[in-house]
This record gives C-alpha cells, structure tokens and sequence, in this order.
C-alpha cells in the first residue's frame, strides 16, 4: 500500500509539473511581439481630394521584415475590395496634375494560422500585423504616414482553428482602407486598431525605397 502512495504521488508531481511547463509555455507563447506606435493617427497634410489622381500599389512587405506572403495578399486582397468603388471615382475626375501615390508596407508580421494553428492551437500563440501607408506626391512629399495594427489572441484563435487570424487581416486591410475614404473630403485623421496595451517600441522598419 505504501508503494503503491509512493508511485501515484510521483505519477502526480510529473503531472503537476507537466502541467505547469505547459502553463509557462501558453503564457510566453500567447502574447504577440507586434506593437504599435499610437491608437490615434493624426491627419494627412492635406485632404486626399486636392489630388487628381490616387494610385494604391499592392501591400508588400517592408525589406527587413520575413513574413508569410499568403497574409500579404490577403490584406492586398480586402484592399482592392474595399476601395474597388471609391478608386474609381476618385480618378474620373478632372486631372489637375497632382498624384498621390499610396503604398502599404506591412512592418510587422506574426501569422499563427494554417497547419501550426490546427496542430498547436491556442500554443501557437497570438497573431499580430502592423502595416503603415508611405502616402506621398509624385514629386516624393510626405502627405502621411498613418499606421494600422490588429492581433488576434492565441485562445480566441486557437479554438477556432485560425479564423480570427485571417479576420485579423481583413480587419487592418478595413482601417487602412477607411482611413483613405475619411481623409479624402477632409484631412481628418483616424484610428490606428491599437488600444494603449498594444502600443510599445519595436524596431524601425526599413524605409519605402
């Protein structure tokens, strides 16, 4: 009988301590390294209507950032929907020979989805993006940089096998995209996703070359 207490006590401490590694595991691996600058993005230097001509290039990743290309594209993808209607319309004015150039440059990248999310689940970790539109003249003046951040939490993803990865990506294409159609009567600003526990220093992103 004393043997038998002996080993399922031992059985329970290796289970306690598995369990325990396991714990340290989820909450070092649950946070995202992504940060933003701000919660608020200030205006443009003018209004986006001053311009003639808009060009949006494709999202791409910034130079020093390794990230998944599949999310590049699909933030590239909500991208071109949101503004499939606006662009347009914004062109078939009268062209006064100004051009705003528009190109988003994701700077930060922490995609958890596809196979590492369905085998690991909540232990793969969160997901974060942080992209930033280089918004200039066609002579290179700065109009504005305004950034966008969105993450999606390792147990809210995790159990839905990568979902709220992949929303998180059309939700910072949206913020991007709103910003362009709020600021285009008016130089008004807007959000950047972030909340204050999300803002933080990171390494600067290489510039838009």
């Amino acid at each position: 009988m004393q043997m038998q207490t002996w080993m399922n006590s031992g059985v329970l401490r290796r289970g306690f301590w598995a369990m325990g590694l396991m714990g340290l595991a989820l909450v070092q691996g649950c946070a995202t390294r992504v940060k933003a600058d701000a919660t608020q993005n200030p205006p443009p230097a003018e209004a986006f209507s001053a311009f003639g001509r808009i060009e949006v290039l494709p999202a791409r990743l910034a130079s020093n950032v390794q990230g998944n290309e599949a999310a590049v594209a699909k933030i590239q993808q909500n991208l071109a929907k949101d503004l499939a209607e606006a662009l347009p319309r914004w062109n078939a004015g009268p062209d006064n020979g100004r051009k705003l150039i528009v190109t988003p440059v994701v700077e930060q990248l922490q995609f958890n989805a596809g196979a590492k999310r369905v085998l690991l689940g909540p232990m793969a970790g969160s997901s974060g993006v942080q992209m930033r539109l280089q918004i200039r003249d066609d002579k290179g003046r700065v109009i504005a940089t305004p950034e966008f951040y969105q993450r999606a939490g390792a147990w809210a993803a995790g159990f839905v096998m990568g979902v709220h990865d992949n929303l998180m990506l059309t939700r910072v294409a949206n913020l991007a995209s709103g910003y362009l159609i709020a600021n285009y009567k008016e130089a008004t600003g807007g959000p950047t996703g972030a909340d204050a526990k999300a803002v933080g220093t990171v390494p600067a992103a290489a510039p838009v070359q």
